[in-house]
C-alpha cells in the first residue's frame, strides 16, 4: 500500500511540474555572451513562425545588435531602453526579399512589453520582418501606444529572455550615436535549443 501511495504522489508531483521544453527555446549567441529566450508559439504563431523560419535559414548567422535606446546618464543597471537587431546592416539585401508578417498585436496575444520581451520591429501593420527588439524595463508603451504606432496597434511581442539579461545590459551600455551602436555588436547566430 505505501509504494502503491508513492507512485501515485510520484505520478501526480511530475504531471503538475511545468514543462520547460514546452515552448521553443533559442539562444542568441553573440560576441559578448549568450542570451536564452522563449517564444510563445500559442499565442503569437505567426511571428514564432517566421523568426523560426528565418533562425532555420540562418539569417541571423554574422548579423547584429546595431540600435539602441536609453536615457543618458543613468547607470546601466537603472537604465531602461532597448536593443534591436537582426540583418539591416549586415545582409540588407536579404531583408528587403522578405515578406512582411500579419501583425499580431498585444491586443490579440496578451502579451505586454515587459522588461526581456522580444518583439517584431515594424513600421506599418504587417512591415515587420526580421528585425527584433528586447526591452530592458517594462516597456508597455509598446503595447497599444500612439506615441510609438499611429496605429495605436503597439508591436507584436513573441517571446522573453530567460537568461542573459546582463548581456542584453551591456549591448545597451555599448557607445551610441543617437539610436546607433557605433560598434554594432555582432549576432554570432541564433539555434533553437
Amino acid at each position: 500500500m505505501k509504494c502503491l501511495l508513492l507512485l501515485i504522489v510520484v505520478a501526480i508531483s511530475t504531471s503538475c511540474k511545468p514543462d520547460r521544453n514546452k515552448e521553443p527555446h533559442i539562444i542568441i549567441e553573440t560576441s559578448i555572451g549568450n542570451i536564452e529566450a522563449e517564444l510563445y508559439p500559442a499565442k503569437a504563431p505567426q511571428t514564432v513562425a517566421a523568426f523560426l523560419s528565418y533562425v532555420k535559414k540562418g539569417l541571423y548567422k554574422e548579423s547584429s545588435f546595431y540600435r539602441v535606446i536609453k536615457i543618458e546618464g543613468l547607470p546601466a543597471e537603472y537604465n531602461s531602453g532597448l536593443i534591436q537587431g537582426g540583418i539591416y546592416k549586415s545582409n540588407p539585401t536579404q531583408l528587403s526579399k522578405l515578406a512582411g508578417v500579419k501583425h499580431e498585436s498585444p491586443k490579440e496575444t496578451g502579451l505586454s512589453h515587459v522588461s526581456g520581451t522580444i518583439s517584431l520591429a515594424r513600421t506599418l501593420p504587417g512591415t515587420g520582418r526580421s528585425e527584433f527588439f528586447i526591452c530592458i524595463g517594462d516597456q508597455v508603451q509598446f503595447d497599444s501606444s500612439r506615441r510609438t504606432n499611429p496605429d495605436g496597434l503597439g508591436y507584436a511581442a513573441f517571446g522573453k529572455v530567460i537568461k542573459g539579461m546582463p548581456v542584453v545590459r551591456k549591448i545597451q551600455a555599448k557607445d551610441n550615436k543617437g539610436d546607433d551602436i557605433i560598434d554594432p555588436v555582432k549576432i554570432l547566430n541564433i539555434e533553437v535549443q
